[in-house]
This record gives C-alpha cells, sequence and structure tokens, in this order.
C-alpha cells in the first residue's frame, strides 16, 4: 500500500487501481505519526497569541490555519493571556512545549511574546513574528502603524476638527505609541493642534473605551472635542456602549474614528469611519514568509516587512 499511496509510478495501473478501491472502501488514511518518523517532520505550525478574546486574533488564526491547511499543515494554537497578566509566564512555559513537541515552524502575533523578544535570538524552528520586532532575530510583517495614524489625523483635520482626543494603547507597546504618535502629527501638519490633556492611556480592552468616554464627559463635559480617536476596535465599542448610554450622538454631538479593520466592524452602526488593515492580510503574508522558509525558498537573512493601512470613511466621522 505504501508504494502505491507513495511511489505510485512504481506500481501498474490495474495494482494502483486495486488498492485504491481498497482505501476508499475503508476509509483508510496515512497515520502522521508514522510519516513523522519516516520524515523526521511533524507537519505542525505553532501559533502564540496574546489574547483568544480579542477578535483581531481568532480572524488571524482562521487565516493562517486556512492556509496551512491548503498545503498539508495542521496547527497547534497557545494563547499566553496578556491582560490576564501572566504573559511572560506562559511565554516561557508554551516556548519550551514548542520545543519538546518539535514543531516544523512558529508564528508569534505580536503581544504572545512581549518583553521575551530575545527569546527568538538564536531559536532553530523556523519563525515569523507578527508585529514590531526591534532585535529582528527572525522574520517579522507588522502594520504601517505611524502611517496609519498619520492618516486618521490628516482626515479628521482636513474635515475641520480642531479639538480632538486621543485614546491610546498601552504605553509599553511601542505599536500603540506609533498610532499615537502618527495621529498627532498627521493633525498638526494639517492645522489641528495637539492637545496633550485630551490624550487617555487605555488598555486594548473594551472597559477602557468606556473609561476613556466616562473621563471625556465629566473632565471635559462643558467643552467636549469634535472628535476622539480610539487605537482599536474593542475601545471603540466599549465608548460607543457609553455615549449612547449618556445621550451622546454619533458623529452629531462627536465624531469617531478607529483603528483597525476588523470583520467583525462590518456589523456595528452606525459603521465606524476606520484606517489600518485586516489581520487576514497579515497573517497571510505571515504564512507565505514561513513557508518559504520550509520550502527552502529564501534562506536568508531575517526579513522585515511593513504591510500598509487604508482609510475607509463611514458613518462616525
Amino acid at each position: 500500500m505504501s508504494h502505491v499511496i507513495n511511489h505510485a509510478d512504481r506500481v501498474s495501473k490495474s495494482l494502483r487501481e486495486r488498492v485504491q478501491k481498497a482505501i476508499d472502501e475503508l476509509g483508510y488514511a496515512p497515520n502522521p505519526q508514522a510519516q513523522s518518523l519516516r520524515t523526521g517532520r511533524t507537519n505542525i505550525i505553532a501559533m502564540l497569541i496574546p489574547d483568544i478574546r480579542n477578535p483581531f486574533y481568532p480572524e488571524l488564526v482562521k487565516t493562517a490555519q486556512s492556509e496551512l491547511e491548503a498545503v498539508g499543515l495542521d496547527m497547534l494554537i497557545f494563547n499566553t493571556d496578556v491582560p490576564g497578566g501572566r504573559s511572560e509566564e506562559h511565554g516561557r512555559e508554551y516556548l519550551r512545549q514548542i520545543g519538546r513537541k518539535r514543531v516544523d515552524g512558529l508564528i508569534v502575533g505580536d503581544f504572545a511574546l512581549h518583553g521575551m523578544h530575545d527569546h527568538l535570538i538564536g531559536i532553530d524552528t523556523p519563525t515569523v513574528f507578527i508585529g514590531d520586532l526591534p532585535n529582528q532575530a527572525v522574520d517579522s510583517v507588522k502594520i504601517d502603524d505611524f502611517g496609519g495614524g498619520y492618516q486618521m489625523g490628516a482626515y479628521l483635520a482636513k474635515k475641520g476638527h480642531r479639538r480632538v482626543a486621543n485614546v491610546t494603547g498601552p504605553s509599553f507597546f511601542q505599536e500603540a505609541m506609533a498610532r499615537a504618535d502618527g495621529f498627532e502629527r498627521g493633525l498638526a501638519d494639517h492645522g489641528a493642534p495637539v492637545a496633550r490633556d485630551l490624550r487617555f492611556e487605555g488598555s486594548y480592552l473594551a472597559p477602557s473605551g468606556r473609561e476613556a468616554a466616562i473621563w471625556l464627559l465629566e473632565k471635559h463635559g462643558g467643552n467636549l472635542p469634535s472628535a476622539i480617536f480610539f487605537a482599536n476596535y474593542l475601545m471603540a465599542s466599549g465608548a460607543l456602549a457609553e455615549f449612547y448610554d449618556r445621550g451622546l450622538r454619533v458623529p452629531q454631538d462627536i465624531a469617531v474614528a478607529v483603528f483597525g479593520d476588523q470583520q467583525q466592524l462590518e456589523y456595528v452602526r452606525p459603521k465606524l469611519t476606520r484606517v489600518g488593515n485586516s489581520p487576514a492580510a497579515l497573517a497571510k503574508r505571515a504564512t507565505e514568509m514561513l513557508l518559504e522558509r520550509l520550502g527552502g525558498r529564501y534562506d536568508g537573512p531575517p526579513r522585515s516587512e511593513v504591510v500598509p493601512c487604508f482609510l475607509r470613511e463611514f458613518d462616525t466621522a
């Protein structure tokens, strides 16, 4: 049977047809463990993500899994749970597990190894990092955080907004600060003053978006900004709920813009004006880079690629 499956050209047509009929009737499938022993490969790719509850990461996983499945590879997913506060502990343990399981490749979703980038230096497993990787230890692909923020700042300034709030991600995330800085540069370059007292540091989670809305109303309720920019969709969703509960109309009372372009945004009303690129685009390129390494089509130094952002104007700004 193994000759028919693996070396069909070495057996007669009649034998191939008889064996194939038996395979079909019995529902036979090759044993992946046996194949692994023979080839030295597991056909498994591990993927580290920081927060399975954030809609960004399921889309990232789904795309990578589909791309890998198309070439006969399986995926093993590890969630390091950054919001849970134990990301480094989980990250170290998962990297040890990945080493023991002898996976063929690894994809790391940005904050899954926050503060642990040096663990990728000298890693034996072909790896692609999604996000900003300062040490360039492995291949990486990231979104243009500064450029996307700049586009939205310029857009709001051109729309005539002169008093604009900026709800950032955590300051210890370089990507978050790149978005915030790009946004404020875009405002300034197009005639809108940057008000530091209108910058609020969020956590990237929905409750901090609600907190930002409460802060804005309590501290600046007598002089509300005409627009507010959220560094991700989850914070924007929390703020939209608070604005609705408080009777604020979007965009009549305050315009809302967001960084991100997840599929979930298509079902949010009013439809959010946004800048970014889909998680699918990042996952697709990361998977391509990994397969190029695994297939021997690229064996050069680590590559660092940037995916551009696109601005989409809808109802809220």
